[in-house]
C-alpha cells in the first residue's frame, strides 16, 4: 500500500474490511448452530420427537454466502478501481442473499417444512422454539456485509492499493547502449547484456 494515502481514507479502508470480516465471521459462526426446535407429539401415547434445525436445514445457502464473502474480502485488497467497484457490488448482493435466506428460513411455514423433511416419523407438529441468537446473528452478519459493499462501492477507487514494486513491468531494465561503462552497469546488474529481452537478476 501507499504510504502517501491520508489517514482517513486508510482508516475508512482498513474499516470496510474489518466490517466485512465480521460479517463473514457471524454468517459462518451461526451456521452450524442449532437455529430452532420443533416438537413432534406421536400417536399412541409414544414419546414426543424433537427435531432440532440448523441453518443447513432453515437456510442453506448463509453459509455458501458466508464463505464467497470471504473470498471478496481478499478481493477487495487485491483489486482496483472499477474491479474494486464490481466486487463491492458483489458484497452487497452477497449481504442481501445471507439477510433474504436468514428472514426466509425462520418463517413458521419454513420451520414446519424443515422439521418435516428432517424426520420420518409422523405426528403432530408443535410450536417452534426458535434460538434467536443464531438467526439474529446471521441477519447481523448479512447486514454488515451489505454495509461494506456499499462503502466499498462507493468510495472504493479512492482506498490504497497494493504496491506495485514487485511487478515484473516494474524491473529495471539493463541500459545498452554499446559503451563499456553500459555493459559493465548491466552484468553488475545481472542482465546478459548480450540479450534484449533479459531482466535483471534479483541478489
Amino acid at each position: 500500500m501507499s504510504n502517501s494515502t491520508p489517514r482517513p481514507v486508510r482508516r475508512e479502508y482498513l474499516a470496510a474490511l474489518a466490517l466485512l470480516a465480521l460479517g463473514v465471521v457471524a454468517l459462518l459462526a451461526a451456521a452450524p448452530q442449532v437455529w430452532a426446535a420443533v416438537r413432534i407429539d406421536l400417536a399412541e401415547d409414544l414419546a414426543p420427537v424433537t427435531v432440532e434445525l440448523s441453518a443447513a436445514e432453515l437456510a442453506p445457502v448463509s453459509s455458501a454466502l458466508g464463505w464467497t464473502a470471504l473470498a471478496a474480502l481478499a478481493a477487495v485488497v487485491a483489486t482496483r478501481g472499477a474491479a474494486r467497484r464490481a466486487v463491492g457490488a458483489l458484497v452487497v448482493l452477497l449481504g442481501v442473499g445471507a439477510g433474504t435466506a436468514v428472514v426466509l428460513g425462520i418463517r413458521p411455514t419454513a420451520l414446519a417444512a424443515a422439521a418435516e423433511q428432517a424426520t420420518t416419523v409422523e405426528g403432530t407438529l408443535g410450536d417452534p422454539a426458535v434460538a434467536w441468537q443464531w438467526p439474529v446473528l446471521a441477519g447481523a452478519g448479512a447486514v454488515l456485509l451489505c454495509v461494506a459493499g456499499v462503502l466499498t462501492l462507493v468510495r472504493g477507487t479512492a482506498w490504497p492499493v497494493m504496491s506495485s514494486r514487485y511487478d515484473r513491468h516494474s524491473a529495471p531494465r539493463a541500459t545498452r547502449t554499446g559503451a563499456p561503462a553500459d555493459l559493465w552497469r548491466s552484468l553488475d546488474s545481472g542482465a546478459d547484456p548480450t540479450d534484449e529481452n533479459a531482466e535483471p537478476k534479483e541478489r
